[in-house]
């Protein structure tokens, strides 16, 4: 009798091979989920709670396989839902501006988001295997089974945490591996979110961890309460907790004011990027900036990236004496971008950089700041890779790297870390640079060119990535690009001030800088890393799902 019962409750608990198969619109559903995903990033409003339902039902949806391939095969369908409709606005820069045959650039973009939800799907097969064969073993498990025969795992405390970890760990890694690429990172939909406030701690991916946990805690609380009503309470009062957290440390400041507010002119020239090489593009050029930055005195002028589209060593006469008088006489900092390169004792030219050059005021030297994070294809042409890029007609596609940590501008008394567009979407390298500087910035600028991606929703996406970064760093964000988002982001992630986009303007503002570091500044992406790992670790040794029936 008692044989009897093992092997009845061992065949609800180890449910067939057949009746283990998902049917296809599992996957199906787990895309649309992904797509729907890509609403809780910017434009909308306030998508951070769109975001935690959207993730509460991807990892229900999950906890419905019963094994890593499918837990996989349903992480993979997610991200390239996701991915395919989030960085879409690609196909505008490979087709429209980099002359690509319009099937071609759509097949760029589908492999390339494929390529993207690898990670997702690395995430979910770590999660399963850590978690996923809690239905052996737990008590719950048989209750689960007895009630619902059909295949799934049972969403766990030793679960969660093995969900947040390894969500973490695939995003951390979309971040590193060939060069990287954290663009809808899940932490940036929570700028306007609940959860903000753990960016400061943690940064983009903590936030993501806090997420991935209360989604599953919210999960768990439900299975609990439907199958066993026992112990529901908990894992909500847990969610809820750190939804209520994330909001008051959103109120935290970790950084002080330091130093005298500076005026600032953000200039927006919005040249059509069609033009920007040629030659009636690059004299119009010449004469918009030239015109926009000695209009009016201010403690800092920032021009977008490569606002002069030639080579620095190439400015006209008058142009270079035009900025260099104005800025003498009128006690005006100016940043401008343009092409740098060191020239050789033969008169030959290398190592072309993407570059921002600063004038200081009374000071003959010329501050200079090198590009450090390229980008692929772009910037810089991955090994094997040619081929693709002489099927463009972008210039510029393979230029040197600047060190990671430079030195920073000063304006006045405060000192200014500078960046060029895609690399303020590394938060730790921004960090880096704060902790290495002799004199740590009190104000980030970001110089960035937008108009590879039309009137995409990449311009908002950016801006809101932008904002992330002064949530880690307790330091405002100034940014100057061609089209938009022209703007001033307070200490605190909050948008002050912005110009339209696709106009051409100066945002006027006045600035406060800030002294002292946030958590995420001193440690980095370290704390969250090493965090996961362990979680992973201990759970994988340790967890009771590990424990079969005897």
């Amino acid at each position: 009798m008692a044989d009897s019962s093992i092997r009845t409750s061992t065949r609800l608990r180890e449910p067939s091979a057949s009746r283990n198969a998902l049917p296809f619109w599992h996957y199906l559903v787990a895309a649309v989920l992904g797509a729907a995903n890509t609403l809780s990033f910017a434009p909308t409003p306030h998508g951070g709670w769109l975001e935690l339902i959207i993730f509460t039902l991807f990892f229900a949806w999950l906890s419905r396989t019963s094994g890593w391939k499918s837990a996989a095969a349903t992480g993979w369908a997610f991200g390239f839902g996701n991915f395919v409709t989030g960085v879409w606005w690609l196909y505008v820069s490979i087709h429209v501006y980099g002359g690509m045959a319009a099937p071609l650039a759509a097949a760029a973009v589908a492999l390339f988001s494929l390529y993207l939800a690898i990670y997702p799907a690395l995430s979910s097969a770590m999660w399963s295997l850590v978690a996923g064969r809690a239905r052996f073993g737990d008590e719950d498990a048989a209750t689960a089974c007895a009630i619902d025969a059909s295949p799934r795992l049972i969403p766990t405390w030793h679960g969660a945490f093995a969900f947040a970890s390894a969500w973490t760990l695939g995003e951390w890694l979309r971040g590193l591996v060939f060069s990287g690429f954290p663009w809808l990172a899940s932490g940036y939909a929570q700028v306007d979110g609940p959860l903000a406030g753990f960016g400061a701690i943690a940064g983009v991916y903590g936030v993501a961890w806090v997420l991935a946990l209360v989604a599953a805690l919210v999960v768990q609380a439900v299975f609990h309460w439907r199958n066993t009503r026992r112990y529901a309470f908990v894992p909500a009062l847990v969610a809820l907790a750190l939804i209520v957290a994330g909001v008051l440390l959103s109120f935290a400041r970790w950084t002080t004011p330091s130093n005298t507010p500076l005026t600032v002119r953000l200039l927006q020239g919005n040249v059509k990027q069609e033009m920007k090489f040629e030659q009636a593009g690059v004299d119009e050029s010449l004469a918009l900036y030239k015109r926009l930055i000695t209009e009016k005195p201010a403690d800092l002028i920032v021009t977008p990236e490569t606002a002069l589209p030639i080579l620095a060593v190439q400015v006209p006469q008058d142009l270079a004496t035009a900025m260099r008088t104005f800025a003498n006489t009128t006690n005006s900092s100016i940043l401008f971008g343009a092409i740098g390169v060191t020239l050789l004792p033969d008169g030959g030219a290398t190592d072309y950089t993407n570059s921002l050059f600063g004038i200081t005021p009374g000071v003959n030297d010329v501050y200079r700041y090198d590009k450090h994070h390229l980008v692929p294809f772009g910037e810089f042409v991955p090994l094997g890779f040619h081929w693709f890029v002489r099927l463009m007609g972008i210039p510029l596609g393979d230029l040197a790297r600047g060190p990671i940590a430079q030195k920073a501008f000063f304006v006045k008394n405060q000192p200014i870390a500078v960046d060029i567009c895609y690399e303020d979407i590394f938060g730790e390298e921004i960090a880096h640079t704060i902790r290495e500087q002799d004199a740590p910035a009190g104000i980030l600028v970001n110089s960035t060119n937008l108009a590879w991606f039309g009137n995409t929703i990449a311009l908002d996406q950016h801006l809101q990535i932008a904002r992330m970064r002064s949530i880690e760093t307790g330091r405002p964000m100034l940014r100057a690009t061609n089209t938009g988002m022209t703007a001033m982001i307070g200490a605190d992630g909050k948008v002050v001030s912005k110009l339209p986009t696709f106009t051409t303007g100066v945002l006027e503002a006045t600035v406060q800088g800030t002294s002292g570091r946030t958590p995420y500044v001193t440690s980095g992406n370290i704390t969250v890393i090493v965090v996961s790992l362990i979680l992973l670790a201990f759970g994988f040794a340790f967890a009771p799902s590990r424990k079969r029936p005897n």
